[in-house]
This record gives C-alpha cells, structure tokens and sequence, in this order.
C-alpha cells in the first residue's frame, strides 16, 4: 500500500509557488542566454573604449612629434646657415693672419723703415666692407 501524505499547503499556494518557479527560472535562463549571447558584444565593446583611450593618449603625442619634425626641419636649416657663416669667418681669420704675419715680418725687417711699412699697409688689398 502506498500511503498518500496530505499537502502541507493548500492547493493554490503550491501553484503559485510552481509558476513563480517557472517563471523565475524561465527569467535565469533568459539571463543566462543574454549574456551568453552578448558576451562578443561586451567584447567588442571593451576593445572600442580601450581604442578610444588609446587614441586619446597617442593623438597629443603624434601632435607633438609633427612639432618637434618641424622644429628639428628648421634648426638643420639654421646650422647650414650657421656652418656657411663660420666657414666664411674661418676664411677671413685666415687672411686676416697671413696680413698680419706679412705685417710683423716687414716691421721686424733690419730694413725696416716707416715709409715701407706704410706703403705695405697701402698696397693690403682692403675688403669692399671696409670704410
């Protein structure tokens, strides 16, 4: 014989317990399937915002490094000039020694008079600059 116990609660409470269950699972599940489901989304979603603060950071820095071509770009046009000008100077300081060499040696000729001397100092060709 099978004994048949009576329901601890009536009827209607053990329905209504059933479909909530039902329907608390059902909405679980549902859950459960959604993020399953969106997990790529989330993904996807994770490397946009990750690209994004990438190229917040990177995008300050490319404009920096498009300043700093433009100023290097303009500093070795400035050291050519700068190289030119001291080769120019280099020129200069050379002639400007060799009349002075000639300059000593004829003042510090046993011939040495002050009427050669000047007209030495008379014949050194002088620049078109000078006065």
């Amino acid at each position: 014989m099978i004994a048949s116990t009576a329901p601890a609660a009536p009827y209607w409470v053990q329905m209504a317990l059933s479909v909530l269950g039902i329907v608390g699972g059902g909405t679980g599940l549902a859950a459960i399937a959604t993020v399953v489901v969106q997990r790529g989304k989330f993904k996807a979603d994770a490397a946009d915002t990750l690209t994004e603060a990438a190229l917040t950071l990177v995008q300050p820095l490319q404009t920096r490094i498009t300043q700093l071509e433009g100023e290097a770009l303009t500093a070795r046009s400035e050291l050519g000039l700068l190289r030119e000008q001291v080769n120019q100077l280099q020129f200069v300081v050379r002639v400007l020694t060799r009349t002075l060499d000639r300059w000593r040696a004829a003042i510090r000729a046993p011939d040495a008079t002050l009427r050669k001397v000047r007209a030495m100092v008379a014949e050194t060709d002088r620049s078109p600059e000078d006065p």
